[in-house]
């Protein structure tokens, strides 16, 4: 299949297919992109599950903004490189290598501004309004942290590292919210695993407890990283310290409400980062304890470039980036899929949470 992309339900996301995708030459402003090489993880389910709309973009937006209009079917966003093929940009030219956010698809025309040796702004009407670290493409040349060893760790681990890396900050910068135990649902997710190295490599701080399926706790605590590894089903059995954090990248309701059932007022924190369970029933009673937050890794960038600059902002996520990949390396098997047929298949897979916790899955359209 030549042109190719991959459209899903609006209103039920493991409803799926590829479909061909019509030719279209750039209009002035626009370039044309081949995409290379992208990755399928947990957070692009989270990505479809909060498709039609969520708080974290604004009042009335979803991630099927990004990539398409409101009258068709969603386009799943996904992380990775891909390459100029046409271009009535100027600044753009066939060849240039970009890494960046991009619809699961063989192709995707861009409308770019604030074209720079750095990089550019994607200038499409409907993304005007949504946060602009989704907006913003990296011309590879001009990424400080990119190496070509770590080619294949970047659509796997890049944009979930960041958001590991800013939630740690944020638990560093608020002193762990005085909590002595952070506990981790989903821990055996990427997102989740970078968090727990930043954790880590403070060398100091809460004990780290993770929440982890009978089919993902042996991987889980493999990895080295948690104090303690905890069934979904054995809340009871977490060795707290002092007061208590969640870190929730599963949104697994029950599991949420037997954190808050266990520890009550002695939960200082409920931070929602993920909704790997996307199909779980949700309820309604109140939870004892706090008020769940949602975690959103722009509003944190925003806040830290603020605080140190976009320049220091840089240097201190290149730094923490190149100190993770060779724990990113151990935890991680490359698995690469060629092709529409593939590419589909990974959705679903990844859809019925059939993808394992070991395995990096990397698409090539």
């Amino acid at each position: 299949m030549g042109r190719w992309q991959l459209e899903i339900a609006r209103d039920d996301i493991a409803q799926a297919d590829i479909v061909d995708l019509p030719e279209r030459a750039p209009a002035p402003g626009e370039a044309e992109f081949a995409i290379d090489l992208v990755a399928l993880t947990a957070n692009n389910i989270t990505y479809a599950a909060l498709g039609q709309k969520t708080p974290f973009l604004g009042p009335d937006a979803g991630y099927w903004d990004f990539f398409s209009e409101r009258d068709e079917p969603g386009r799943l966003p996904v992380w990775g490189f891909a390459t100029v093929t046409r271009s009535a940009a100027e600044g753009l030219s066939v060849g240039d290598r970009f890494y960046g956010y991009w619809p699961l698809a063989s192709h995707a025309v861009l409308a770019a501004e604030q074209i720079r040796g750095t990089g550019f702004t994607e200038a499409t009407p409907r993304r005007a309004s949504l946060p602009g670290a989704y907006n913003q493409y990296s011309r590879l040349k001009a990424l400080g942290d990119y190496r070509e060893a770590d080619h294949d760790w970047w659509p796997i681990y890049r944009p979930l590292f960041l958001t590991g890396w800013l939630i740690a900050d944020q638990f560093e910068d608020e002193d762990d919210f005085d909590a002595g135990t952070v506990i981790v649902s989903g821990a055996s997710s990427k997102t989740a695993l970078a968090f727990a190295h930043v954790m880590k490599a403070r060398g100091h701080g809460p004990r780290l407890v993770a929440l982890a399926s009978a089919r993902s706790a042996g991987f889980t605590a493999d990895t080295g990283l948690y104090d303690q590894v905890v069934d979904y089903g054995a809340i009871d059995a977490i060795e707290a310290q002092g007061k208590v954090a969640l870190v929730d990248f599963a949104g697994n309701p029950a599991a949420t409400r037997a954190v808050h059932e266990r520890f009550g007022d002695a939960l200082a924190v409920d931070m929602i980062v993920g909704i790997t369970h996307w199909d779980a029933e949700r309820g309604s009673a109140p939870l004892p304890g706090p008020r769940p937050i949602g975690f959103f890794a722009p509003g944190r960038m925003k806040k830290r470039s603020k605080d140190w600059g976009a320049h220091g902002l840089r240097r201190q996520s290149e730094e923490a980036w190149l100190d993770f990949m060779p724990t990113a390396k151990r935890l991680t098997a490359i698995d690469r899929r060629s092709g529409a047929e593939a590419a589909l298949a990974a959705y679903r897979d990844a859809v019925a949470g059939k993808v394992d916790p070991r395995v990096g899955l990397l698409i090539e359209p």
